[in-house]
Parts: structure tokens; C-alpha cells; sequence
């Protein structure tokens, strides 16, 4: 797939906006890594890593519905964007913590559940507060609220010296800041007074934000995901092209300042990390953006037959509410690589998390 500059800027209706928000199990149990060393995995972003927090919540960012959910357990829709599982289920899975990251806010989770780790992910959310009202979701600092009320939780149950342990064990993954792109900055436009460089350097100071909350609260061990390369997502392409069928080219100019995002923050989490690491700190950054962008450009290597067209619906346009139970759907996920206009099949995402693994084991060991 050739990419290509960007040729008109984003003109989502408002309805697109609020749509828009990154296996067998018995053979990643064979390869998981280093059980017992880590208690849990706790989970913030977006839709990338939400498991279905926006179930208990008013927005019309959801995916509790069919076609969602056609290659999960039982072909349920859990509120994942996806057909199955997410990347932070792979993880969970590798970790031999358990195969599935729960949602938060689901009030049937027991206290084993509870204790192995949630997810307060939510999806449309970003870094930019702004981002996350403009669909009525859960922003990052209520995200970080609602682990704070989980720390009281399980305090009661098993006590302050055990709480504090799970969390000194277990790990956080962050993924987030694709919708603060996509929509606030490049379509909505409502931080229109900051340059590129300033819209980055801002997020990167709500990253680091994030990581003094989430450190006064316990978190030693902390992965945050860079973004993909924003300017191949199906919806992006077909937005900013002036055929938005033929050809489908990845909108290059985009994923250029995402790529640009991405080590600006890896130098900021380095620089992080090293200041941390003497107190029992571990910051990660995760790369998604060369394992995504290799897969897009050579999808045939990787058995998939469609990479710039998600499989549910048309798949230029369709997610969230617009891929539903009367969509056309293809008939194998496994042969697109993503599932809908903007997010990754489950085999995708196993891919990418199969990329991760180094990084992974860095944090689990």
C-alpha cells in the first residue's frame, strides 16, 4: 500500500465524530511468560482497551451489539471494538493472570475478578479532557477516580498491607491519544490555537500528569502505547481523499505527526523512567506504529486479503452505531485487518501484541 500526503482536512458531520472513539486461548497459555510475578493488570485509554466500560454510561459510543463480538467467547458483544478479544486481553493471557480484562464498571464482577485486574478504559476518550466530553465518556482523570475507588474497595476486602502489595505487582497499560488527533485537533478543531507541536507537547504533559497520579497511588510498573499510524485508519483514508474508493491510500501527512507524537514521548518516558527507576519504577513505551504500518504496507505476507477496508458494513465508514446487527459483515475477520472503519480485527491485534512481547516481558519479569 502506497501512502499519500493529505489532500483536504477532516470534514466529520457530528454524528461520525461521536462514533469514532488500536488466537487460540490454549496456545497463548503454552507461551505465557512469567507467571506469579505479576498480581494484575489494570487498564486506562480508549477504545482500544475499553472491554465495555461505556456499557454503564449514557453515550452512543458503544458496541455491546452484534456484528461486535462475532469471534469472542459464545459470539458475545461485550462492549469490545472489536470481533474478539483486545491486545490487553493477549497480555492479561501471556501473563497467566487471566484470559479477559474485565470492565470496571460492570457490578457482577466478584473480588477474584476485581483482584486479578479491570480495565477503566473507556471509548472516545483521549488525554485532552475536551475529547472525551465531546461524546460523553469517561475522561482520564475520572478513569484514575474510579481506580481510586477500586483501591478503597479492595482494601476493605483483603486489607491496606495486601492492596498495597497487588498494586506494587501488577501492571498498567495505558493507550490513548488517537481521538485527541483524529477528532479534537485535526476535525473539531477546538484546540485550533495550538500549533502541531504544541497540541503534542500538551498531551505529553497530560501523559505525565497521568503517571504522578497513577505512582502516588502505587503504580510502579506503567506501559504506555504510542499511536498507530493514524493516516491508515479506513474512516481516515475515506475522509481525506478525494476518491474515497478508489485508491486507498494511507493519508501519509497524518500519520506523520503521529509518528512525530510517538518519540516525543518516548524521550519523555525515557527520561521518566530513569528518574523513577531507583525507586522500583518501570516506564515503558509500546510500539505500534512500526508494527502496525509493516503490516498495512505488506498485508498479504501476513495471510490477510484487506487492509485499507474494515470488515463490517462498507468498511470506509462504518463503527460504533453504524455497524449493527443489519450490517453486511465479510465473512472472515481473520482475513482483514481491521474490523471495522477504525479499529483492528482480534487477529490483528494478536499480531501486534506477539510484536510486543519484548516489551512485555520487560515489565512482567
Amino acid at each position: 500500500m502506497k501512502f499519500k500526503a493529505c489532500r483536504h482536512s477532516l470534514t466529520l458531520p457530528l454524528f461520525f465524530l461521536s462514533l469514532l472513539f488500536f488466537p487460540r486461548t490454549e496456545a497463548l497459555t503454552k507461551e505465557r511468560g512469567f507467571n506469579r510475578s505479576v498480581s494484575a493488570v489494570f487498564v486506562f485509554g480508549d477504545s482500544t482497551v475499553d472491554p465495555g466500560n461505556n456499557n454503564y454510561i449514557v453515550t452512543p459510543i458503544r458496541s455491546n451489539f452484534p456484528p461486535y463480538g462475532r469471534s469472542f467467547k459464545n459470539q458475545e458483544p461485550t462492549g469490545r471494538f472489536c470481533d474478539g478479544r483486545l491486545a490487553t486481553d493477549f497480555i492479561a493471557s501471556y501473563a497467566g493472570i487471566k484470559e479477559y480484562v474485565p470492565p470496571y464498571l460492570d457490578p457482577t464482577l466478584s473480588l477474584e475478578e476485581l483482584m486479578t485486574g479491570v480495565s477503566f478504559a473507556s471509548a472516545g476518550s483521549g488525554y485532552d479532557p475536551l475529547t472525551a466530553r465531546i461524546s460523553n465518556v469517561i475522561e482520564i482523570p475520572k478513569q484514575v477516580e474510579y481506580y481510586k475507588e477500586y483501591r478503597k474497595r479492595i482494601e476493605i476486602a483483603i486489607g491496606k498491607q495486601r492492596t498495597d502489595y497487588l498494586i506494587k505487582k501488577a501492571v498498567f497499560v495505558i493507550s490513548c491519544g488517537t481521538n485527541d488527533f483524529v477528532i479534537s485537533y485535526f476535525t473539531l478543531r477546538v484546540r485550533k490555537s495550538y500549533t502541531i507541536p504544541e497540541y503534542q507537547h500538551f498531551l505529553i504533559q497530560k501523559v505525565e500528569q497521568l503517571i504522578q497520579s497513577l505512582w502516588a497511588q502505587g503504580a510502579r510498573r506503567m506501559a504506555f502505547v504510542g499511536l498507530p499510524p493514524i493516516g491508515c485508519l479506513p474512516v481516515v483514508i475515506t475522509l481525506n481523499s478525494q476518491n474515497p474508493f478508489l485508491p486507498r491510500d494511507c493519508i501519509d501527512e497524518l500519520s506523520l505527526v503521529a509518528n512525530d507524537y510517538n518519540l516525543k514521548l518516548q524521550k519523555k518516558l525515557k527520561a521518566i523512567h530513569r528518574n523513577l527507576a531507583h525507586f522500583g519504577g518501570r516506564i515503558a513505551y509500546i510500539d505500534i506504529y512500526g508494527p502496525l504500518s509493516n503490516l498495512i504496507q505488506n498485508y498479504n505476507k501476513f495471510g490477510f486479503e484487506e487492509a485499507a477496508n474494515g470488515c463490517c458494513g462498507s468498511g470506509v465508514i462504518e463503527t460504533s452505531l453504524l455497524c449493527n446487527p443489519k450490517s453486511y459483515v465479510c465473512p472472515d475477520a481473520s482475513k482483514y485487518v481491521f474490523w471495522d472503519s477504525v479499529h483492528p480485527t482480534e487477529r490483528t491485534y494478536y499480531i501486534v501484541f506477539q510484536n510486543l512481547r519484548p516489551v512485555i516481558d520487560t515489565m512482567i519479569k
